[in-house]
């Protein structure tokens, strides 16, 4: 009979760690993109809110995420774009296993003062002012001003979203751009600089800056779904291995009904 008790309790045990470090705890650590933050954020109020399970949101960027997945300090991690083939091989040397989740689908605004008169922009003209060919508004079809470039960080899903869908291999961002640290820093930035360029995940889109279309087009639900936005983009959950337990219901949030309106209701466009 004790034997048996061992045996039922070891087996226990080795469920619980099998189903992963949040559920063990209680609790569920997320890390990653700022633009993915809003979803995770009020996913999370949700969910601690209907469970009980806490759960903490950090907003590193999408390449400190995939550092805290493949160190195992997060139970998922949160990313803009998806992680590239040297972080799942330094994942796999470390015995983590990176699995993909869309959470969301999201139009990469390219976002200006309020005040400027410019309300659309081609490809081209926006990839011509990040390589620095473009340096005044009048260029454009906007006013006599010198145009402020802001980009995000070296280590920010959206900076290299950006570049892989606007700019392309072959073309550097210009030495005199400057760069903030969070989407909402370069949301802040645009809106208390008239004659600033930016851009942002369509969650942080408000009235204190304005959108531009990009090649005529407008970054709404429909565009966005059907890709006639030219600048969209999926954003990512990443766990280590299928998920169990919590994490994989939260996880599985964006296909449900409450998820799908928390998606909807922080502006970015649901997948499912």
């Amino acid at each position: 009979m004790k034997l048996f008790r061992k045996i039922a309790f070891s087996a226990v045990v080795l469920g619980v760690m099998a189903a992963g470090n949040a559920q063990a705890a209680g609790k569920i650590v997320i890390d990653g993109s700022t633009t993915v933050g809003p979803i995770a954020k009020a996913f999370a109020e949700h969910y601690t809110k209907t469970t009980g399970v806490q759960v903490t949101v950090s907003e590193s960027g999408s390449g400190n995420g995939a550092k805290s997945l493949i160190n195992k300090t997060c139970d998922i991690a949160t990313m803009s774009r998806p992680m590239k083939d040297n972080e799942v091989a330094a994942a796999k040397g470390k015995g983590v296993n990176p699995v993909e989740h869309v959470v969301a689908l999201d139009g990469l605004c390219i976002v200006v003062h309020p005040s400027n008169r410019v309300v659309g922009l081609k490809k081209d003209q926006i990839r011509g002012i990040y390589m620095g060919k473009y340096t005044n508004w009048s260029q454009v079809g906007g006013p006599n001003a010198p145009i402020v470039v802001i980009q995000r960080e070296s280590n920010s899903g959206t900076q290299d979203s950006f570049k892989e869908l606007v700019m392309g291999k072959e073309n550097p961002i210009t030495k005199k751009a400057e760069t903030q640290a969070s989407s909402g820093a370069v949301k802040s930035r645009v809106a208390s600089t008239p004659a600033a360029i930016g851009f942002i995940g369509m969650g942080y889109v408000d009235n204190s800056v304005k959108a531009l279309l990009v090649d005529g087009i407008d970054a709404d639900p429909r565009t966005v779904k059907n890709g006639t936005y030219p600048v969209h983009r999926p954003l990512f959950f990443y766990t280590n291995g299928q998920p169990t337990g919590a994490v994989k219901q939260f996880v599985d949030m964006p296909k449900t009904a409450e998820g799908k309106k928390i998606i909807s209701e922080t502006g970015f466009v649901n997948y499912y």
